[in-house]
């Protein structure tokens, strides 16, 4: 690169530093290399970074994990919303539409929180099989193939979800190496609690996972008869969602917190 360059690490889906999803998220004034950007994202090695940049008629987003591109991500796209609002690239009272390899996202503010505009994901019913409980140590109630590769599994309680310890090595070489658990809320605040797990591309487990709210929206939704839920990823970082279902898209709200900026060189 010929002129420097601004990134930054963002905490998404939390108002505390070192809680959430950390993201890398990358300013650009036009679109980098393919192979320079999977790169970056390999230095950074964080879950995903975020490379946002001029297109034609509205700001492109891509976004790379350390070993692969993703089509979309929730705490990404979050992170590099809140810098291009935080730095007044975006007034807070204008609309962010980012290009994506999923589609157009719509990104508005209202107050401190972010709310993201994204797809619904697809369901379908699966059949449960050995090589489920083989690989992730449980044995699910429900077990559904959801969009964007996700397998969604519905587990009995809170309690199952935290316990879960699944072996990566065998989901990365399995069907279910990308993996959404998920369980009624034991905590009255909350409406369902998830865990997500993404061996396949380079990422055992997710600390809070935007996107995989675009499949539990429905589902739960499905379960209760209700459109608004607030949602507790219950990893060790641990991350709050506000999710709504609006006909075939899912608003997903969060909070974020700028962790630092560096200016690249290279």
């Amino acid at each position: 690169m010929k002129t420097k360059q601004i990134i930054y690490q963002v905490d998404a889906f939390t108002t505390e530093p070192f809680k959430g999803n950390p993201a890398g998220v990358c300013i650009l004034d036009s679109e980098p290399h393919t192979v320079w950007m999977q790169n970056m994202a390999m230095e950074m090695n964080l879950s995903e970074t975020a490379f946002v940049f001029p297109g034609h008629d509205c700001r492109i987003i891509r976004y790379f994990t350390p070993e692969a591109e993703m089509k979309l991500c929730g705490h990404a796209t979050l992170s590099a919303s809140h810098i291009l609002y935080e730095t007044r690239l975006v007034k807070s009272g204008e609309e962010i539409r980012f290009s994506s390899k999923a589609g157009e996202l719509k990104i508005k503010k209202n107050g401190a929180w972010i709310i993201m505009n994204f797809p619904v994901y697809t369901l379908e019913k699966i059949k449960i099989t050995p090589e489920f409980e083989r690989v992730t140590g449980v044995v699910p109630q429900e077990l559904y193939k959801a969009g964007f590769g996700w397998t969604l599994a519905l587990l009995k309680n809170e309690k199952e979800v935290r316990e879960m310890k699944p072996h990566f090595s065998l989901m990365k070489i399995s069907p279910y190496g990308d993996l959404i658990v998920t369980a009624g809320s034991e905590d009255s605040a909350f409406d369902f609690c998830v865990r997500c797990f993404a061996p396949v591309v380079g990422i055992d487990e997710d600390p809070v996972t935007g996107s995989a709210h675009c499949a539990l929206a429905p589902f739960w939704a499905e379960k209760t008869g209700k459109k608004d839920f607030n949602s507790h990823q219950i990893s060790k970082r641990e991350g709050v969602l506000k999710v709504s279902l609006k006909g075939d898209r899912v608003e997903i709200s969060g909070q974020a917190k700028t962790i630092f900026k560096a200016v690249l060189y290279v």
